[in-house]
């Protein structure tokens, strides 16, 4: 197993979780990859995306598979003048884990986490466990808990 992935199971079981994290040789680093691995819906993805805000810490929004975030509904929603992708560089340094692996949670420090309502209409989601080829099955409850995130209109329309 991968570093980020080792790391991601560590942290999970020293908080108490017992998670059920799969891998998938041929990648799940994209929405479309992963939905094909699991055998799930795409909507079932839970994309992690880190942002920067103008005068804030980055953070965290966590969207389902076929939503694109809107910046701009981001700025609004965190009260920001500007949003922007995060870096490469600027990712991994925000939540110690690269671009396509990025779990939703169990980041070395606190990240303010918006989550995507459409990932709130399923049973169970996907989401990423330290690696590109490594993701688990949360319920959402469960991922808004665990992450402590803030459910949010925050898809382009």
């Amino acid at each position: 197993m991968g570093k980020g992935a080792d790391r991601f199971e560590r942290a999970a079981r020293a908080a108490g979780l017992s998670l059920d994290v799969r891998r998938f040789p041929q990648g799940t680093r994209t929405a479309a990859d992963a939905a094909t691995a699991v055998g799930c819906e795409i909507g079932q993805i839970v994309k992690s995306l880190v942002f920067v805000a103008q005068g804030a810490e980055p953070f965290l929004a966590l969207t389902s598979g076929p939503n694109r975030a809107d910046t701009y509904r981001l700025s609004v929603l965190i009260d920001a003048p500007q949003v922007r992708r995060a870096n490469p560089e600027e990712a991994r340094e925000a939540t110690g884990y690269a671009i396509g692996g990025t779990p939703p949670f169990g980041h070395p420090r606190r990240l303010r986490v918006l989550v995507d309502r459409d990932l709130l209409g399923f049973d169970v989601v996907w989401a990423a466990a330290g690696a590109p080829d490594a993701v688990f099955p949360i319920t959402p409850g469960e991922l808004l808990r665990l992450s402590g995130g803030e459910p949010a209109d925050l898809k382009e329309r």
